[in-house]
């Protein structure tokens, strides 16, 4: 792990130093530092409670931070269109330490980042009247197994609300006590189901 990394890890520590705000997760040579910080952006309705990980690897600040966004506040729509936009951010500020001024940036531009979500999903809704779907060339299918599946309806319904919020097509199928969910669709939409859910 580079100097500069280690740094700003104490910086950002000492940034969100409040209960909860800054958690680091894992540090290794290997594998890079991963960590959490939460932070609470002011929209036009509500304050609204983001939890954002960053997954910094051995080479950062060469390369961006991968980053993964939750909020209990927000579809999972929203929270991946958030996850784009910074990542679109980051890749303008390679070679220097990056996190704090990418979540400063982001409680600057959170209101258009919604409003640039809520365009995307209300194309979306006139989109899917259409019989047909499509799958691009670039798309990915994968077949998930679950181990258990305890409040069984709320499940599938929430499994169901992802899969179209992501435009995934799929199949959840019971074969005994064998669950298996089939996915189809593109491929950052699938690595953001898998990560952030089961």
């Amino acid at each position: 792990m580079s100097e500069v990394a280690m740094e700003e890890i104490s910086a950002l520590a000492a940034i969100y130093s409040e209960k909860d705000e800054f958690e680091l997760l894992d540090m290794s040579e290997k594998n890079g530092i991963t960590f959490r910080i939460q932070i609470c952006v002011q929209s036009h309705l509500e304050d609204v409670h983001l939890k954002l990980t960053f997954y910094l690897q051995v080479s950062y600040p060469e390369c961006q931070p991968d980053i993964s966004v939750i909020s209990e506040q927000l579809t999972r729509t929203q929270c991946f269109t958030i996850k784009e936009a910074l990542l679109k951010k980051a890749a303008s500020l390679l070679s220097e330490p990056m996190v704090h001024e990418l979540v400063v940036w982001l409680q600057q531009n959170f209101n258009d980042i919604i409003e640039h979500s809520q365009k995307s999903i209300c194309k979306e809704k006139e989109s899917a009247h259409s019989s047909e779907t499509l799958i691009s060339a670039g798309s990915w299918t994968v077949l998930l197994r679950l181990d258990h599946m305890r409040a069984k309806e709320k499940y599938i319904r929430t499994i169901k609300k992802w899969a179209f919020e992501l435009k995934l097509s799929g199949k959840l199928m019971f074969m005994g006590k064998l669950i298996l969910i089939l996915l189809q669709g593109d491929k950052n939409s699938i690595k953001f189901f898998q990560i952030n859910d089961l």
